[in-house]
């Protein structure tokens, strides 16, 4: 019962989703053509919102959902991991027509054939899960 917050908020991620037309393959078609500023507009906003949203969290000293602080680590200063898991990303989302939150979202809209996508994420993080020890990163 105490996770059932976390449920509202995907569901309520997903209408947004939705009604944003973030979830239709024209409008990431057109991103990806540079055709269109639709997409770049809903990135551009989250991201936004995201760094404001760590900004708050580190003036505020703000909590997890178990009461532990939230910390944000320091990160290794090369950016080639960066670099290389964007490309990876942006390829499968090219491919695919979706990034990792909408696909449970096209699925729940009745979109079945995203099963192919959602199997392929899933073996791909086992994959990496196997092989991350030997990794030169």
């Amino acid at each position: 019962m105490k996770l059932i917050k976390f449920l509202i908020a995907g569901i309520f991620f997903g209408i947004i989703l939705s009604k944003s037309e973030a979830l239709s393959w024209f409008r990431i078609f057109e991103m990806f053509q540079f055709q269109s500023f639709h997409m770049y507009g809903i990135i551009g906003s989250a991201v936004t919102l995201g760094a404001l949203a760590v900004f708050i969290i580190k003036k505020t000293g703000a909590k997890d959902y178990t009461g532990e602080p939230i910390t944000f680590p320091l990160k290794n200063k090369t950016y080639i991991n960066g670099i290389l898991g964007g490309t990876l990303f942006g390829f499968g989302w090219a491919l695919a027509g979706a990034c990792p939150g909408p696909m449970f979202v096209l699925l729940g809209q009745g979109f079945v054939s995203i099963l192919v996508v959602i199997g392929g994420a899933i073996l791909g993080t086992f994959v990496f899960g196997m092989i991350k020890k030997y990794l030169p990163f």
